[in-house]
């Protein structure tokens, strides 16, 4: 079993306590979102949960327990973007996410700490040119603690439409995701990193980017030693 800790809420930030608790335990209670009745118990302990994928913007609490779950297969998707509070409330002043990101790769090992730089958006005050120049700053910070570097364009979704208005985003042109592209690979390229995207539709094969598996089955295996028969959630 592959645990996704999670897509839907910052554990690692915000609930590391309770994570630890129900690692301790050795099980979650689990509500199904369409049946609010139907509860079932999930079992957490070591023999039956083959890797834990960790997403996050911050970490930091999750630092000095780490020890609670060795024995256990893990990596972290690490989000860290150019933007302010004022887009990414409640997130940490850059230089201390880096700090985090650091210790965390040194800790574990850099090979299970992705680097996300998602989701890509332009508005008055992000220009494009900014994001290619803000990149780099990160990139030859992260140099040397991660592999890979996962990239995303903002998506235009429903729920998100009002948000969206208030910070004045535009939509970004297929010409300008290839140029914005070109340039984030030209410079992962000089920092040994692997530049990969993540859920986009457009191709960008040529400039070597490949599409990303957010539940990597090649780096899973890698970490387990194990080989895994890993099917595409139906729901994602």
């Amino acid at each position: 079993m592959i645990i996704s800790a999670s897509r839907r809420t910052d554990i690692p930030a915000i609930y590391s306590d309770w994570f630890f608790n129900r690692i301790k335990e050795g099980y979650v209670m689990v509500r199904n979102p369409m049946n609010l009745h139907s509860v079932y118990t999930l079992s957490l302990k070591r023999d039956v949960v083959d890797c834990i994928v960790f997403w996050t913007k911050n970490p930091a609490r999750m630092l000095d327990n780490l020890d609670i779950i060795n024995g256990y297969n893990y990596y972290f998707q690490f989000t860290l973007n150019p933007y302010d509070t004022g887009i990414e409330a409640n997130v940490p002043k850059k230089a201390e996410i880096i700090d985090t990101f650091k210790k965390l790769s040194s800790k574990i090992g850099k090979n299970k700490v992705i680097w996300r730089y998602d989701p890509i958006l332009v508005n008055d005050s992000i220009s494009i040119e900014y994001h290619i120049k803000y990149f780099e700053i990160l990139a030859s910070k992260l140099s040397g603690y991660t592999d890979k570097c996962i990239i995303s364009f903002l998506d235009f979704y429903k729920k998100a439409e009002r948000n969206l208005k208030e910070l004045k985003v535009r939509d970004i042109t297929q010409e300008e995701k290839k140029y914005i592209a070109a340039n984030l690979s030209k410079i992962a390229e000089s920092y040994n990193l692997q530049l990969e995207t993540c859920a986009e539709e457009i191709d960008l094969s040529e400039l070597g980017i490949k599409h990303a598996r957010c539940i990597d089955p090649d780096l899973i295996e890698s970490i387990t030693g194990e080989k895994l028969n890993i099917k595409k959630d139906k729901g994602q």
